[in-house]
């Protein structure tokens, strides 16, 4: 029997050919079967992509409930449920079309609404490529919710989280990725490298959650009469941690899956990603030491994010050694990042701006410096040009939707609501009810 497997495995990979009367059967005469093998691997792979993409959704619910106050963990539960739910039929009706139709401009996709082009009957190539770029937009709307949390009203959030998965996300991405699929972006053409989304998906939320975060103002009692910093620290760090080793697990489809093919280039595109975000953790962790007298675990966990989210961009186009560095700097930038946003009174609790905005667009431009085939003052003008166009485009329009939201339906709870927990006066739940949060000084909060 094992001589008989050991022979079909021969013939199938053309080591040992076979005989059909005349002809002989081998790698080159049975092209057709291998590029059908071809192409159903392709379809697989990018369903596993996509599928550990979705399962970061778990890893960025874990990090933001784990950060924040227990008397908001279901409402930051829900908000992650939501982006993902509403997103995708978002993406399905509106966004799909707007990123990836026959158009230069993202305006105006011609072809894609509610995925016309397969229900026209289309290439089935299609529900695979839609599937894997719907993790990524619901990627990029669930950044904004750690951002804006313990404080927003959760119908002005959903209406926020609709709007960037139609709209500010995919146009951005059709000026990057439109050649993808049916369109062609105008930074593409000009050779900008972003290849699984440092820019397209992290800084576009990154840039968001900045402006979310602006427009709300810092939670009641984050800085004293003085101007001080008070900590507010996240009521279970267990699970924050486990979060992020989910959303470590899930960036090599993130990335490694953004080849949409089953190649070799995988391998390289794996261990560059591990290599940064092991940097970028080891070199969080070190800076905080410096600076704190310990190793700080929260700056640690976020370091490691941030060198996942730099090393996005040039994990197809940078050596390993260079994974390193863009890590390591990436876990330096995250810390001082923190520090900064904190200093001038923006009240980020989880840090999502500077994990994904600050070192999305360091990572946009690390994919420029250190790329394999060499680099140039034009690579480097482009690069730039990117990321300045991505914060123009989603910082702008997201302030002034969060502006628009904020005096339609509201955008913060009343002081009230904020002191009682969005769990109850939200959704009329509990996360813990045989519990009682306490502040340090006893009393109930």
């Amino acid at each position: 029997m094992r001589i008989i497997s050991l022979l079909l495995i021969l013939l199938a990979t053309g080591i040992l050919p076979a005989w059909a009367g005349d002809e002989v059967i081998s790698l080159e005469t049975n092209k057709a079967a291998i590029d059908a093998v071809q192409v159903h691997t392709d379809y697989l792979w990018t369903l596993i992509g996509a599928i550990l993409v979705f399962f970061m959704q778990a890893g960025f619910a874990l990090v933001e409930t784990g950060f924040t106050r227990a008397k908001n963990a279901i409402n930051i539960l829900m908000k992650n449920l939501m982006d993902f739910a509403l997103g995708s039929l978002a993406f399905w009706a509106i966004g799909f079309a707007l990123m990836f139709g026959a158009t230069q401009t993202g305006w105006f996709g011609t072809s894609g609404f509610f995925l016309s082009d397969f229900a026209a009957g289309g290439d089935p190539w299609v529900l695979v490529f839609w599937m894997f770029q719907c993790v990524f937009a619901a990627t990029a709307a669930t950044i904004v919710s750690g951002a804006m949390a313990e404080r927003t009203n959760f119908i002005g959030y959903i209406l926020y989280s609709v709007i960037i998965s139609a709209f500010i996300y995919p146009i951005f991405g059709s000026w990057a990725w439109g050649s993808l699929f049916h369109g062609n972006g105008w930074l593409e053409g000009f050779g900008f490298i972003d290849f699984a989304g440092s820019t397209v998906v992290h800084s576009i939320g990154g840039w968001a959650a900045l402006a979310g975060a602006i427009v709300l103002g810092p939670r009641l009692g984050k800085y004293t009469k003085d101007g001080k910093t008070r900590p507010i620290l996240g009521h279970n760090i267990p699970l924050a941690g486990l979060g992020v080793f989910i959303l470590w697990f899930g960036w090599f489809g993130f990335n490694a899956g953004s080849t949409t093919a089953a190649s070799t280039d995988i391998a390289m595109i794996a261990v560059n990603t591990n290599l940064a975000a092991a940097a970028g953790a080891s070199m969080a962790m070190i800076i905080s030491w410096i600076i704190f007298g310990k190793p700080e675990v929260g700056m640690s966990l976020n370091g490691a994010l941030a060198g996942l989210v730099g090393i996005t961009a040039g994990c197809a186009n940078v050596s390993p050694t260079s994974s390193v560095i863009i890590g390591a700097i990436a876990g330096v930038l995250v810390v001082f990042s923190v520090l900064f946003f904190e200093k001038i009174k923006i009240d980020d609790p989880v840090g999502a701006v500077s994990v994904h905005g600050v070192n999305g667009a360091w990572g946009t431009l690390a994919a420029g410096i250190f790329n394999i085939g060499g680099t140039s003052a034009s690579m480097i003008g482009v690069q730039l040009m990117g990321i300045g166009t991505a914060f123009c485009w989603s910082f702008g329009t997201c302030f002034i939707i969060f502006k628009l939201i904020d005096k339609a339906v509201g955008l913060r709870v009343s002081p009230e609501e904020e002191m009682e927990g969005l769990d109850f006066s939200e959704h009329g739940g509990n996360a813990y009810p045989d519990f009682v949060e306490v502040t340090s000084s006893g009393s109930a909060l």
